[in-house]
C-alpha cells in the first residue's frame, strides 16, 4: 500500500504539473457537490485533469494496481453526493475534456467529450438549427454527469429524460479496456444493452469519456401559461384533463406560493399569478404559432373548467424568460436555509395526496417543507429547511433541526414508496440516499447490482460507496 507521499510522487511521473492538483488548499473545491450539507465533503488525495483518453487509462491502471479509489467529476452540480471522492481517493476531473467532437446535421446527432457543459452543447446545437430537448437544470452540468445520473428536467413529460436521447457512449472500464457502445443509430438490437447499463450508474461501472446524443428539429414556436389554483388537487386534476385530450406540453410545473415568494424576493421580480396557493406553469411548443396558440386556447378552457382562478399567457420571449427564471431560482432562494432537496417520483395521480402528506409531516416535525415539481411526470421536489420562512424571507435557525430533518426524510420516503414511487426521479442515489435504496427497490435488486459491480470492477476502485455499499466497507 502506497503512502500519500509515495502516491503523489508516482502521480507526478504520470502527469504534468498542470494536470495534477495535490495541495490541500486547492483540493477543497473537489471535495463536494451541490448537496446542501458539507457533512459529506471529503478531501481527495489528488485531482487529475486529463486531456486525452490514454491519460485516463494510465490513471485507471495506476489506481487498480495500488487499490486507490477513483471518482469521475464533471460540473459538480449533483445533489446526492455522487461525485464526492472516497477517502484517500483520486478525483478524475473532466474540466479539460470539454469539446464538441462532431455535430452531424445529416444524422441529427452530436458527439461531445464528457466534460462538455450542457450550456455549451445547447448553444452549439442551436447554432446548427437543431434542438436537444432535455434540459436538466443547471447548464454548467456536464454531459458525462447527466448521463451518469440519467438526469431528467422539466421537459420529460413530452420528450423523456436524457436517456431517451443517448445513442452512443465511449466507456473505459476499471482494467483499462475501452468500450464503444452504440453510435449515431436509431435502432440497434445487439444482445445485452451495455449502453443502458452505464446510464445512471454514477461512475461505478466505468468512466464515460464521450457521449453521442440524438437531436430534433427546433420547435417553431413556444408559449408559456401560468394558472393559479386554490389547491394542488385542482391543479393536478387540470393536468389530467388536458393530457386526456391529447395535448402534451413541453413542460408542466407546479409551484406552491411559499416557494415562489422566496424566489420573488431574491430576484425582486413578481410571479404573474398573485392569488391561489398553487400555480401551474405550462410551456407549449410546436411547429407554428397557430398550432401553439390553438393548444393554449384548449388548455385555458380546461384550466378554467377545473378551477383556475386566472389563466395568464406570456407571449413575448422576455416575459417567458422571466417566468422561467423565477421558477428556476426557487432552489437558490431557499438554499441558504436548506438541509436537503428531496427528489421523489410518484405516479402522477398521487401528487395531491403526497403533497398533502408532506405538509402533515411539516406540521408534525416543525420544519418548513416548501414543495414544487413536475406536475405531469410526478417528480416532486420538497426542500427540507433548517431556517424559518415568513412571507418569502428566511428567518432564525430552528431548534433540533437535524433530528427533525431525519424524521421528515424517513416519513417522506415512506409515503412515496407506499404510493408506488421512488426516492429519486432525476438526481440519482449517490451517498445521500443509498441507505434507503433496498427499502425502495428490494434487497434482491440491490444484490444483482452488486454482482454487476463485482464483475466489472472486482477491486471496487470506481467511485466506491455510491448507490449502495458492497458490504466490505466500499
Amino acid at each position: 500500500m502506497l503512502t500519500k507521499n509515495q502516491a503523489i510522487s508516482e502521480l507526478k511521473e504520470l502527469f504534468t504539473p498542470g494536470n495534477l492538483v495535490f495541495e490541500q488548499a486547492d483540493l477543497k473545491p473537489y471535495s463536494h457537490d451541490e448537496f446542501a450539507s458539507e457533512a459529506i465533503a471529503t478531501l481527495p488525495l489528488a485531482v487529475v485533469k486529463p486531456q486525452e483518453e490514454q491519460q485516463i487509462i494510465n490513471l485507471l491502471l495506476f489506481c487498480r494496481e495500488n487499490g486507490i479509489p477513483i471518482t469521475a467529476r464533471g460540473g459538480g452540480t449533483g445533489l446526492a453526493g455522487a461525485c464526492v471522492p472516497a477517502p484517500g481517493g483520486i478525483v478524475l476531473s473532466f474540466e479539460r475534456m470539454n469539446s464538441i467532437l462532431d455535430l452531424d446535421t445529416k444524422n441529427h446527432s452530436v458527439t461531445v467529450s464528457a466534460g462538455t457543459p450542457m450550456g455549451v452543447l445547447f448553444e452549439e446545437v442551436k447554432k446548427a438549427n437543431l434542438f436537444f430537448p432535455p434540459h436538466p437544470g443547471d447548464e454548467s452540468a456536464c454531459a458525462g454527469g447527466v448521463v451518469s445520473t440519467n438526469a431528467g428536467g422539466a421537459r420529460a413529460v413530452k420528450y423523456g429524460t436524457v436517456k431517451r436521447f443517448i445513442t452512443g457512449l465511449r466507456v473505459i472500464l476499471a482494467d483499462g479496456r475501452v468500450l464503444d457502445l452504440g453510435g449515431k443509430l436509431v435502432k440497434s438490437s445487439m444482445g445485452y444493452n451495455l449502453l443502458d447499463l452505464m446510464i445512471g450508474s454514477e461512475g461505478t461501472l466505468g468512466i464515460i469519456t464521450r457521449v453521442t446524443f440524438s437531436l430534433l428539429p427546433p420547435p417553431g414556436c413556444m408559449q408559456t401559461l401560468v394558472a393559479p389554483f386554490e389547491t394542488i388537487a385542482q391543479a393536478t386534476l387540470a393536468v389530467d384533463e388536458f393530457l386526456k385530450e391529447g395535448i402534451i406540453p413541453c413542460a408542466v410545473e407546479f409551484v406552491e406560493r411559499q416557494a415562489i415568494r422566496c424566489a420573488e424576493r431574491l430576484l425582486n421580480k413578481k410571479w404573474p399569478a398573485q392569488t391561489g396557493n398553487s400555480s401551474l406553469m405550462i410551456i407549449l411548443d410546436g411547429s407554428s404559432e397557430e398550432e401553439v396558440l390553438n393548444q393554449a386556447e384548449r388548455i385555458a378552457e380546461t384550466l378554467e373548467r377545473t378551477g383556475a382562478e386566472d389563466v395568464l399567457l406570456a407571449e413575448h420571449e422576455s416575459k417567458q424568460a422571466e417566468i422561467l427564471e423565477i421558477r428556476s431560482m426557487i432552489y437558490e432562494a431557499l438554499r441558504p436555509g436548506a438541509i436537503e432537496l428531496f427528489d421523489v417520483s410518484v405516479p402522477r395521480s398521487e401528487i395531491p395526496a403526497h403533497v398533502q402528506r408532506v405538509h402533515e409531516i411539516e406540521e408534525s416535525c416543525g420544519l418548513p417543507l416548501p414543495t414544487y415539481g413536475h406536475a405531469a411526470d410526478g417528480n416532486i421536489h420538497t426542500q427540507s429547511m433548517k431556517l424559518a420562512i415568513r412571507d418569502g424571507e428566511l428567518g432564525e435557525e430552528l431548534p433540533d433541526w437535524r433530528r427533525k430533518h431525519e424524521q421528515a426524510r424517513k416519513l417522506i420516503y415512506a409515503d412515496a414508496i407506499e404510493r408506488g414511487g421512488v426516492i429519486s426521479g432525476e438526481h440519482g442515489i449517490g451517498l445521500v440516499k443509498r441507505d434507503y435504496l433496498a427499502e425502495n427497490i428490494g434487497v434482491e435488486s440491490v444484490e444483482v447490482m452488486r454482482s454487476i459491480k463485482r464483475t466489472l470492477d472486482p477491486q471496487g476502485i470506481l467511485n466506491p460507496g455510491k448507490i449502495f455499499e458492497m458490504g466490505d466497507g466500499t
